[in-house]
């Protein structure tokens, strides 16, 4: 990585990610760097791992590596730990960023701590549910974020269910800047004729891992006695052998697949019979967003968090009892045979556009990152101008 003081004529942003590899989070803070990068910014992506990124990512949006984590002996953390840290610190140094914003804990952490050692006002998003990340940290851990949390301009969640299991923690219910702003609809190019499958099915849409629940969805799929309707869970991921183990287990091999993961997204969300969120957490779930604002009818299990704001059960989707894998089943198989009920919910769903559309998040984003500039702009001037005593 090559540090280079910085040459910019425009204010620096920094977006600050454990990794550019796909997810939910990685699409949002690439969306944001390339907005504020065409809107009088120059923005600058800082990836802690050395990973090649998921999503389309602007020419002129800086982008930097930290480390390459290989190994994992205890000597070459040690050594990936210290070299984050300084990278990070000489970064914060050469570009001189009017403000950090970073995304899920590990980075806020890093984040925390080289801001608040360079004077560098920062903000922080909790992109999951908090039980998962912070809360469940050891006491000393638990009290670094804390702190680090509490002196961040803002700390931004993307989900009320989010805010809430912070503040219901004894420890985190003294935080008094937490900020919540929904995820935006993804724009997607305009559909293609092209059939990405030669029959009718129901889709899946996530990392193949085990918070996202697919095999919560192929064991439901097995038992909605659909043999029509294919499942296709698009997608990469760790447990992509532990699913395909139990797709040929289940004797569903000609009628579930998985495809990988695709560039042509707005194809499968157009043409899905349905679109199923089985996950056992989230923190904002940007494929139910997605699939709906395509007017694909959508079924969501009621996990933590976000399903439960954004469907309306009955109305614009169906919300599945979380841990039922019998109720998911017999939506799937009522959704399936009720042509009335997908056009109902297909055409509630759509009114996401305008609910999450991007001028009206990034708007948001672009409210609080400027306010709290020009709050920390104002500070500094006042103690420049107090008379040396």
């Amino acid at each position: 990585m090559n540090i280079q003081a910085a040459p910019f004529s425009k204010p620096v942003l920094f977006f600050i990610i454990p990794s550019l590899k796909g997810g939910g989070a990685e699409r949002v803070i690439i969306s944001l760097a390339n907005y504020f990068n065409k809107n009088n910014f120059q923005s600058v992506l800082i990836s802690l791992n050395n990973d090649v990124p998921a999503y389309e990512i602007d020419d002129d949006v800086k982008v930097f590596y930290l480390t390459d984590r290989q190994k994992s002996s205890f000597i070459y953390r040690l050594y990936h730990i210290a070299e984050t840290f300084f990278k990070l610190i000489k970064l914060l140094r050469t570009q001189k960023p009017v403000c950090a914003l970073s995304f899920i804990t590990s980075a806020n952490v890093w984040t925390g701590i080289t801001c608040w050692l360079t004077r560098v006002p920062y903000i922080v998003s909790e992109r999951t549910s908090p039980d998962r990340s912070v809360i469940r940290f050891n006491y000393l851990r638990k009290q670094l974020a804390l702190n680090l949390y509490k002196r961040a301009e803002a700390v931004v969640v993307s989900a009320k269910g989010v805010e809430d299991c912070l503040l219901k923690d004894k420890d985190f219910k003294v935080l008094t800047n937490i900020v919540r702003i929904t995820n935006a609809v993804t724009i997607f190019p305009l559909p293609s004729e092209e059939k990405v499958h030669h029959r009718r099915f129901i889709l899946g849409v996530g990392r193949l891992a085990y918070v996202k629940g697919f095999d919560i969805l192929i064991e439901a799929y097995a038992k909605s006695g659909l043999t029509d309707v294919d499942l296709i869970i698009v997608g990469d991921g760790e447990e992509r052998a532990n699913l395909v183990c139990q797709i040929f287990n289940l004797g569903l091999r000609e009628r579930v697949l998985l495809p990988g993961s695709k560039n042509n997204l707005q194809d499968y969300y157009n043409q899905a019979e349905m679109f199923v969120l089985p996950s056992r957490n989230e923190g904002y779930p940007n494929a139910l967003v997605e699939a709906m604002s395509f007017g694909c009818p959508s079924i969501a299990v009621d996990c933590n968090f976000g399903p439960s704001e954004i469907i309306n059960n009955g109305k614009n989707g169906i919300l599945v009892k979380r841990g039922s894998i019998i109720d998911l089943a017999d939506a799937m198989h009522r959704l399936a045979g009720d042509e009335v009920l997908k056009t109902t919910l297909g055409n509630q769903a759509r009114v996401i556009s305008q609910t999450n559309h991007p001028d009206k998040i990034l708007g948001e984003w672009e409210t609080l990152i400027k306010k709290h500039i020009a709050a920390t702009a104002t500070a500094a001037q006042l103690t420049n101008s107090q008379p040396a005593l």
